[in-house]
């Protein structure tokens, strides 16, 4: 499995859906980056200011990255 390091913020927690198809979502704000490592068979895409990850159980999450979209999609395209 390969994987890109990311500095990685707030980010947005999608659990699912509710019986109203409305998304449950959590909104997680923290005070400091910190580093992650993101394996690249996870990443469901990538804008200038989130990556849409998704997880276990039919959660994704967006975490809000702080390096500039032209390193990581450099990241991303050298794997």
């Amino acid at each position: 499995m390969k994987f890109i390091e990311l500095t990685v913020k707030n980010h947005t927690i999608v659990h699912g859906f509710d019986a109203r198809n409305q998304e449950i979502v959590e909104d997680v704000k923290v005070d400091e980056a910190s580093k992650k490592l993101v394996a690249i068979d996870r990443i469901l895409s990538v804008s200038e200011k989130f990556i849409l990850v998704k997880y276990a159980y039919n959660r994704v999450i967006y975490w809000e990255y702080m390096e500039s979209y032209k390193k990581v999609k450099k990241m991303l395209t050298s794997s």
